[in-house]
């Protein structure tokens, strides 16, 4: 795995201490039929200060293990959910 890869995406869950899920789709072409596909990848990120909600819009970057199924770190909010608020 490359290190300091940087990723946006959406947070599906806080209810964890200092930890986030994080949701990002990306699309992929079917071998055979050609058409596309949206797949969807869930992160843990730490949040070191509990400062993100429900469908927050972050960036975070890749970084050594902090737990056993947590890389990741959250860098910054880019836009936040004025819903939840």
């Amino acid at each position: 795995m490359k290190k300091n890869r940087i990723l946006k995406g959406c947070v599906i869950s806080n209810k964890m201490k200092k930890s986030i899920v994080v949701i990002i789709q990306h699309k992929i072409k079917h071998s055979i039929y050609k058409k596309y596909i949206k797949r969807t990848s869930k992160f843990y990120v730490h949040d070191e200060n509990n400062e993100c909600n429900i469908g927050d819009i972050i960036k975070f970057k890749e970084s050594k293990p902090i737990s056993k199924t947590k890389f990741w770190i959250l860098i910054k909010i880019i836009k936040k959910n004025l819903l939840n608020n």
